[in-house]
């Protein structure tokens, strides 16, 4: 497609703009005239991607159990053993499922956004998006705030670094911004390296826990009386664990990183794009693989801090709190085994703000600038590092970088995405006449959207921040699709053969195409058309092309343009166009003309009855309106040289 040349980029712009990518359209890169071609991707073996999302899924150890032993108190390992059923019998089917529709990465919201169609699905992605961006926003901040708690709280440096909390947690946010703006490479083999050192490490807490738990027979007997006598008996103790069980929905953060994760695994040779058999089956052994030692780690890890560490030290300001397996590190294996282990933590618990970072980087490019609600820097990797780097910042500062505060925001985040895939799974096993999995996978819907309703109403805090980013992603992304209403939006043209021999018939002479908004398509309805251009522009004779354009979802800002060629009623040329926008169409359509034949091409419309404004709001939300105007000023923009633009004619 023609454009206006531009000239070459300042040397801030080229850097901000290198490594541009179009995740829109499915390309993990596509080169620019400033850089070179991305090389292909070559996946890797399921294990090592799953030490990918790993670093997000397994480092929520680090302050899990503080915050599980906060909401539930005694009950914390009853609580968490919930939070492993759910895991186990919700979470993962939903997932794995996941994984078989949308195998190319693109998630639960791609999967919404096809069952939904126009502005609806539209702006139901939208606010999918806003608790998308709040799930890995928080991820990155809450990271850093627990990574921070560890370094201060280190025996070592806690007379140093007190009360410099805030300080080290936008330090830690800066840095990870300033390795992206580098580039951030190998990644999959720095994450291999810290999951292996970091459960190892957990391995060797659990097991020394277990031990002190085993030698000191009264620490679970004192455990057991205490909570008998809190509680009564066991059905209450149920109870009360599914009511505190929405405040350790934490828990369930892995999954959604996990099918994001889906493009780097290798899968099988025989693998194609449209069917990757062995990418999915292995995306699945990830999946089971990670929840099954994520499940036993919670309920070890949730069982011995719970028994061997004293209640005040989880509060606020305790030695525990938001770091209770590093207590036990320090506490039975001695300082010099527990600063290893809060360096390890300090390490996976900052990648996993990479890996939150690396999933943004990955989603927003993947939809905004598609729907035209984003400028076009917003698919380079820089300017948008820079953006969430500075939202960071704002959220830190927001939650004093305390870990415990922002636990129900990231939660509400994690729910909100869990539940949307859980329908979207339902949906999809409802459409395959499935009744068996559609019936279990609608109870586990209802069991998410209670939790996630529940964890809402009990901390808004995320509603909150995702409403703040829902409603700055639409009125920044409307004001931005606003501002480019006039820009030639069609990716790429194709003709049929039909279409391509009346273009080259009327290559010979004069090219003249004629505009028609179809109703009856009949005889009298084209002779009548022609009949008024020529008067009304006074022009003799019949060689006219009819363009007819349908508008099928004018919530679409990008498409490629199909053009078919027809000939009614044995005489009338017709082509017939499908997009989102008739301006768009038609002036892709005469641009393409211009450039495969050399010529320059004419076409007439008649004007459209109605208020001016009333009809650009019908083009800006519905495609259609006034139509000459915008197709000269769409053609106007595209290409500046008046003695090569198209001709258009109203009368």
């Amino acid at each position: 497609m023609a454009t206006a040349e531009h000239p070459p980029p300042g040397r801030l712009r080229a850097w901000m703009l290198e490594g541009l990518s179009d995740m829109g359209k499915g390309h993990a890169h596509q080169a620019t005239p400033d850089t070179e071609p991305a090389p292909e991707h070559k996946g890797q073996r399921w294990y090592r991607v799953m030490c990918l999302t790993g670093v997000d899924y397994f480092s929520t150890l680090g302050y899990q159990p503080g915050i599980a032993a906060l909401a539930a108190g005694l009950l914390s390992p009853v609580a968490t053993i919930v939070l492993v059923i759910v895991t186990l019998a919700g979470a993962l089917p939903v997932y794995r499922r996941v994984a078989e529709e949308s195998p190319h990465g693109e998630g639960s919201i791609a999967m919404l956004e096809r069952l939904l169609s126009f502005w609806k699905g539209k702006l139901f992605v939208l606010t999918l998006l806003g608790f998308a961006a709040t799930d890995f926003l928080i991820t990155i901040t809450l990271s850093a705030a627990d990574a921070s708690t560890h370094l201060v709280e280190n025996p070592h440096l806690t007379s140093a670094l007190h009360g410099r909390q805030m300080v080290i947690t936008l330090v830690l946010v800066a840095l990870l911004g300033a390795v992206f703006l580098k580039g951030f490479l190998e990644a999959i083999g720095v994450a291999v390296a810290l999951v292996i050192a970091y459960l190892g490490l957990n391995v060797v807490v659990v097991v020394v826990g277990l031990w002190h738990v085993l030698t000191e027979e009264h620490v679970v007997t004192d455990w057991t009386a205490a909570l008998t006598a809190e509680h009564g008996n066991a059905f209450a103790m149920i109870g009360v664990s599914l009511l505190v069980f929405p405040k350790l929905a934490l828990g369930l953060s892995g999954f959604e990183t996990g099918v994001a994760v889906m493009p780097h695994v290798q899968g099988d040779p025989d693998d194609t794009a449209e069917n990757p058999r062995g990418r999915i089956r292995d995306t699945k052994k990830l999946l089971t693989t990670a929840a099954l030692i994520m499940s036993v780690f919670l309920i070890a890890t949730s069982f011995i801090t719970t028994v061997l560490i004293p209640e005040k030290e989880f509060e606020s300001g305790g030695q525990a709190n938001g770091r209770a397996l590093a207590y036990l590190a320090h506490e039975y294996l001695g300082n010099a085994f527990g600063t290893v282990y809060d360096v390890s933590t300090i390490a996976i618990l900052w990648f996993a703000g990479a890996s939150a970072m690396a999933g943004l980087l990955n989603l927003m490019p993947r939809y905004l600038p598609r729907y035209g609600m984003a400028p076009h820097w917003a698919r380079a990797v820089r300017p948008m590092v820079i953006v969430f780097t500075l939202v960071a910042f704002l959220v830190t500062w927001i939650f004093d970088a305390d870990v415990d505060a922002q636990g129900g925001a990231y939660a509400t985040g994690v729910l909100v995405l869990m539940s949307s895939a859980a329908i979207a799974v339902t949906i999809a096993a409802r459409r395959a006449r499935q009744r068996g999995w559609t019936a279990g996978f609608a109870v586990i819907s209802a069991v998410l959207l209670y939790v996630t309703v529940v964890n809402v109403i009990e901390r808004p805090d995320g509603v909150k921040i995702g409403a703040c980013f829902i409603a700055g992603i639409i009125l920044v992304s409307l004001l931005s699709r606003l501002a480019r209403a006039f820009e030639l939006r069609v990716t790429s043209v194709t003709m049929d053969p039909m279409a391509e021999r009346f273009i080259r018939d009327m290559a010979s002479r004069k090219i003249r195409f004629i505009a028609n908004e179809p109703d009856q398509r009949d005889k009298a309805e084209y002779r009548d058309k022609i009949e008024q251009i020529r008067q009304d522009n006074d022009i003799p004779g019949e060689d006219f092309v009819f363009v007819e354009v349908t508008v099928v979802d004018p919530s679409e800002f990008e498409s490629g343009l199909t053009v078919r060629g027809e000939v009614l009623h044995g005489r009338y040329r017709v082509l017939t166009l499908e997009s989102s926008s008739i301006s768009n169409a038609l002036a892709a359509l005469l641009l393409h003309t211009r450039d495969s034949t050399g010529c320059i091409p004419h076409i007439y419309f008649e004007w459209t009855e109605g208020n001016p404004f009333a009809n650009f709001l019908r083009f800006f939300l519905f495609g259609q309106g006034e139509v000459a105007p915008v197709t000269r000023e769409v053609l106007r923009e595209a290409e500046p040289d008046r003695d090569r633009r198209p001709r258009v004619h109203t009368g």
